[in-house]
């Protein structure tokens, strides 16, 4: 399944929902991690708090594809999608891994295939080169085979490139 998160405004839904199985807005609706680790020991991949990323775990963990689509802030994610990947911490577990010659927290969910990223808006050099190390560290993290990239002037040419 092919999930898309993204902090679009909403006129960018109805085409974003026709490309994805599950599609998560990064709308700012929802409270931000409060760091209480529920999700990984007292009620696995679900979040305590009851808004619409209660279930986000679940969602991200069952991600064949996951496609973050995210204005560039600096060479980061918008604070409204790194919002929503920090509550989907409970697709893995509190216990260790190696993973790529590296230790890393155990997947709840298995393996996956593509962290893709789609960045609208100015960018530099260095930033691109920031948001391609952030995702394939992302992806290594998270239990994707692999990452990638893509960079766009504008998120009008988004539809091209799902």
């Amino acid at each position: 399944m092919r999930v898309i998160v993204h902090d679009l405004d909403r006129r960018y839904d109805g085409m974003l929902e026709g490309k994805c199985g599950r599609m998560i807005a990064a709308d700012g609706k929802y409270a931000p991690c409060q760091g209480c680790f529920g999700c990984w020991t007292k009620h696995p991949a679900e979040c305590k708090m009851k808004d619409t990323l209660r279930q986000v775990c679940r969602i991200v963990g069952q991600a064949d594809e996951l496609v973050i689509v995210t204005k560039n802030l600096y060479g980061e994610y918008s604070p409204a999608v790194k919002n929503v990947l920090d509550r989907s911490i409970g697709t893995s577990t509190p216990f260790s891994t190696y993973r790529g010659g590296q230790m890393h927290h155990t997947l709840r969910y298995g393996k996956h295939d593509l962290w893709k990223v789609i960045v609208y808006g100015d960018i530099t050099e260095e930033e691109k080169a920031t948001f391609r190390y952030r995702a394939q560290r992302n992806a290594l993290n998270d239990g994707f085979a692999r990452s990638e990239v893509l960079f766009l002037s504008d998120p009008a040419e988004l539809e091209a490139v799902l």
